[in-house]
């Protein structure tokens, strides 16, 4: 066994495993805890500072009495379980992390399973224990039961249970009892978690993940399951499809800290970074040159939903962004598959549409607000579920869902889940809010959140996790609210959204330019209401008393990138630029969209 240990951190969304992993680097010295006050290291990619959850995971190196520890942060979301999937196969051992007042949720299940099937020894971190009314010897049960429902093994059932408040950097075997630092933690990784095994003979290694570097292209992550790996060395690339290609190693590193090492060469155990492989993908093998063996590939999860990707083709298509045609799209979602393990990209009869299929609403929208922050102009349709026949018989995704709740609420989150074709599996009360359980399709989970949080005056908090496919449940009701559509385009006056507010509600301001067949608000009935928001007030000589009364708006609704996915009709496209969310109707011309009513 090696000086070396690979630890994973598994955790569910917000439950602190990225700040703990910056509270490890601080107790090794890798950096200072006020170099960067306020900021996560780990999470440095603007669209995980900004949600507060981790989207791609990282890797990073800590030495601790005389040991490196190779740390890899997990994400704690199901739609990035592409990610998840591949980062496990380098790791020894797994950090569970679990709040002590929500005990473990949805998501960490998802990961610990995939954990628990490889074999992995587990260490449970009960974090957040100076929470008002946690409970953290019951959590540590549930965290037993849940284990054992996943089938772990005994020596992964007897785990070691570290308690702490990683926000304020203590760790201790007892959490009556704090401490000032995270050395109990650190002491427990050392003792519990095996070291690798040194393993003689050919070279191989298994490419789980990938960076890129303006400099040196792209670099191969991955861990040395066997033999050594040294700069200047011939290899071979077993590809997937069992092809093999010739490749020379021009430079290795090692982790150290959050940065990189630059090292000659490599052996069996380590988690390394290597230039010079050209054309590879996670999952390829690098294996001796004379007599190449390939690892098991990485199996990852099947996409579950989709959505249409086209050109901005509104009337105001190319103000804001740098790339609008099919081709820069194009070109940008085959880049991102390259290190996108559970994305799938479709051509369509069209040139200027692509379909694109992934794991939820999630993991599609960071996609497109990476693209649209990179300055890319595009339209997306409705989010659609993948349906599959299992021995014919029509099967759609169906999600675990739980949502916490304050008692009075529960009701009302019972009923919208029920109507969407959810069943409540059990119900618990934890103080004053309810915990529920449900097992709800895909489809319905689509506009699920915004409306759930606007029954509950924002109170509820909703995770979710795919489970598997089931029979059709059959037809669920939609959005019941026809669109406010714009007749003209203009500016829109104050004075016609002050006389039209009796007909919806508004997603638009005053003096903001709007164009024919965009969406500008929601209607109160059913039916979609064209409306001319561009119309001034016709000034005259004459004055009476009332009809001068001062505009007064509501404030219109504001919808985030998810929202208006979750929102739109399936005749509605959601209009993405750098700078604007807009939504319009697929047909702008009204004439148009009355004519294909009368077809179908």
């Amino acid at each position: 066994m090696q000086k070396i240990r690979n630890i994973a951190i598994i955790a569910h969304v917000d439950h602190g495993k990225t700040t703990l992993v910056d509270k490890i680097l601080i107790a090794t010295g890798q950096f200072k805890d006020h170099e960067k006050p306020g900021t996560l290291m780990m999470d440095n990619y603007d669209l995980e500072r900004e949600r507060g959850i981790t989207i791609l995971s990282k890797n990073a190196a800590a030495v601790y009495k005389d040991i490196k520890i190779n740390i890899i942060d997990t994400p704690g979301h199901a739609d990035f379980g592409g990610e998840v999937e591949r980062v496990l196969n380098m790791a020894d051992g797994v950090l569970l992390l679990v709040d002590a007042f929500e005990g473990p949720m949805p998501q960490t299940r998802f990961v610990l399973q995939k954990a628990i099937n490889l074999g992995l020894k587990p260490i449970v971190v009960i974090n957040k224990v100076d929470k008002q009314n946690c409970q953290p010897e019951i959590v540590q049960e549930q965290v037993f039961d849940l284990m054992f429902s996943l089938g772990a093994s005994e020596n992964q059932l007897d785990f070691p249970t570290i308690y702490g408040s990683a926000k304020n950097g203590w760790m201790s075997e007892d959490w009556r009892t704090a401490t000032d630092n995270i050395y109990p933690l650190l002491d427990a990784i050392v003792e519990h978690i095996p070291g690798p095994e040194y393993i003689k003979g050919t070279l191989q290694l298994l490419i789980t993940a990938l960076n890129y570097s303006s400099y040196v292209g792209r670099i191969a992550i991955g861990r040395i399951h066997r033999g050594e790996i040294k700069v200047g060395q011939m290899v071979s690339m077993v590809k997937r499809d069992g092809s093999v290609v010739k490749s020379k190693i021009k430079e290795l590193f090692l982790f150290e800290g959050l940065g990189r090492l630059s090292v000659t060469e490599a052996g069996s155990g380590e988690i390394c970074g290597i230039v010079g492989i050209d054309g590879f993908d996670i999952g390829d093998t690098i294996a001796d040159l004379e007599n190449p063996e390939a690892l098991d590939p990485i199996a990852i999860d099947e996409p579950t939903m989709s959505m249409l990707f086209a050109i901005n083709d509104s009337p105001f298509f190319g103000q804001e962004g740098k790339f609008v045609t099919s081709r820069h799209i194009k070109d940008r979602l085959t880049k991102e598959l390259e290190k996108n393990l559970a994305l799938r990209v479709e051509d369509t009869d069209s040139a200027d549409k692509f379909i694109v299929y992934g794991r939820g609403v999630l993991h599609l929208s960071v996609l497109i607000e990476t693209m649209r922050r990179e300055g890319y102009e595009l339209q997306v349709g409705q989010p659609k579920v993948l349906f599959k026949d299992i021995a014919g018989i029509k099967s759609e995704p169906i999600e675990e869902m739980t949502v916490d709740v304050l008692d009075d609420f529960a009701g009302r989150v019972i009923d919208m889940v029920t109507n969407k074709k959810g069943e409540l599996l059990s119900m618990e009360n934890k103080g004053d809010r309810t915990h529920l359980d449900f097992k709800i399709p895909s489809r319905g989970i689509i506009g699920l959140r915004t409306r759930m949080l606007t029954a509950t005056n924002g109170e509820a908090v909703m995770s979710h996790r795919f489970i598997g496919y089931e029979p059709y449940r059959g037809e669920i009701e939609r959005r019941q609210n026809g669109s406010l559509i714009a007749l003209e385009a203009g500016s829109a006056f104050a004075y016609s959204l002050d006389k039209l507010q009796d007909r919806g509600k508004f997603f638009i301001v005053p003096t903001q330019k709007v164009y024919t067949g965009q969406v500008i608000g929601e209607s109160s009935k059913s039916g979609d209401i064209v409306v001319n928001i561009c119309k001034s007030k016709k000034l005259t000589n004459m004055r009476a008393s009332g009809s001068d009364d001062k505009t007064r708006l509501t404030p219109p609704i504001v919808f985030s990138l998810e929202e208006a996915l979750e929102y739109i009709q399936e005749d509605e496209y959601v209009e993405i630029t750098p700078k604007t969310i807009r939504l319009r109707k697929i047909l702008l011309d009204e004439t148009e969209r009355k004519r294909e009513a009368k077809k179908i």
